[in-house]
């Protein structure tokens, strides 16, 4: 058996032909292998849905609890037959339950990534190294300019920031399901431990996080009908990008805006944006981060995909490893 016979792309995702299951389908499908809850890779509409319990959750916290006509949770570690395809799931560090996909057939392993990070985060399990003949690793910061600082420097400038101007209000772009959990988490473990303020699109996530045992601390809802703007002199408030373009960012007291994304790197971004504190955070791995994690597997093929596709494989071509892109649609940047 070659690998392409076992995981190939198809206009659906990728799909396993002798499992006759698709990980991550862009389209409803009759059987599918979700990584994690972000919406560019868990969509509702399939007939049945393998994942994480975590990431079954968080689906039916965004879609609704019929999001699938049927779904099984997957435990990390724990091999499940799917149609004669041995196939487990293991951690990736990406947001609360994501995993990558091992699957083996005909003395293959394929380990699909979905998004990973190799940074310890506080709000979900650390990503695990899973040896494989391929690889298929995401390339969302695929490229060299793209080294992230330490998380907890990033939430030192902020809070420094407030020290400085308490007079105003800081407003922190975070995206809803993952970002937003890690960014008040860093808070809290830098010493802060007045409430936090969060955007109502928050809520129902945050009390799920609280639920799986990971503590955010005192958060309040932003809302500024009938609070006078200088209730939030002095405070931070974290809520999602959309939010920040409507009349409730500017409701506040002389804000500072400030976004955590691993984009942020990129100063044609900030200025897009006219973000005043950028804060480089990202939920996915660095150049260096990808490069490791490539060699660390072991991989003797690496397909890669969703992200800086050509650099990564240039790359992997010049390690002496065999590499292609998958050029798979349908995938954002959710998660940044």
């Amino acid at each position: 058996m070659q690998a392409r016979d076992l995981l190939h792309p198809r206009p659906e995702g990728l799909y396993c032909p002798p499992g006759d299951f698709f990980i991550d389908p862009v389209r409803p499908v009759d059987r599918a292998l979700i990584t994690h809850g972000h919406s560019d890779h868990a969509r509702a509409g399939h007939r049945h849905v393998l994942a994480t319990q975590q990431t079954l959750d968080i689906m039916a916290l965004r879609y609704g609890e019929d999001f699938a006509h049927s779904s099984q949770a997957a435990p990390y570690g724990e091999t499940i037959d799917v149609n004669g395809v041995r196939v487990s799931f293991h951690p990736a560090g990406h947001v609360l339950g994501s995993a990558q996909i091992a699957v083996e057939h005909g003395g293959i392993r394929i380990v699909a990534s979905g998004d990973y990070k190799r940074a310890p985060d506080p709000t979900c399990a650390d990503f695990e190294l899973v040896p494989c003949d391929v690889f298929i690793t995401e390339a969302t910061f695929g490229l060299p300019v793209f080294r992230h600082p330490r998380p907890r420097d990033e939430i030192g400038r902020l809070l420094k920031s407030v020290s400085q101007f308490p007079e105003r209000a800081h407003l922190v772009g975070a995206y809803a399901l993952g970002k937003a959990q890690r960014v008040i988490r860093l808070i809290r473990d830098c010493g802060y431990d007045q409430p936090i303020y969060i955007h109502g699109a928050l809520a129902r996530l945050c009390d799920y996080y609280d639920t799986q045992g990971i503590d955010l601390g005192p958060l309040e809802p932003a809302t500024v009908e009938g609070s006078a703007k200088r209730d939030f002199s002095g405070a931070i408030v974290v809520g999602p990008p959309s939010a920040f373009a409507d009349r409730w960012a500017r409701r506040f007291p002389d804000p500072v805006t400030a976004f955590a994304s691993g984009w942020m790197r990129i100063r044609q971004r900030v200025k897009q944006r006219g973000v005043e504190l950028p804060l480089i955070l990202s939920d996915h791995s660095d150049w260096d981060e990808l490069t490791r994690t490539i060699t660390e597997t072991g991989a003797r093929e690496v397909w890669v995909t969703h992200g800086r596709e050509e650099a990564l494989v240039r790359w992997c071509e010049l390690q002496g490893v065999a590499a292609r892109p998958l050029h798979l649609v349908g995938y954002e940047d959710e998660a940044e």
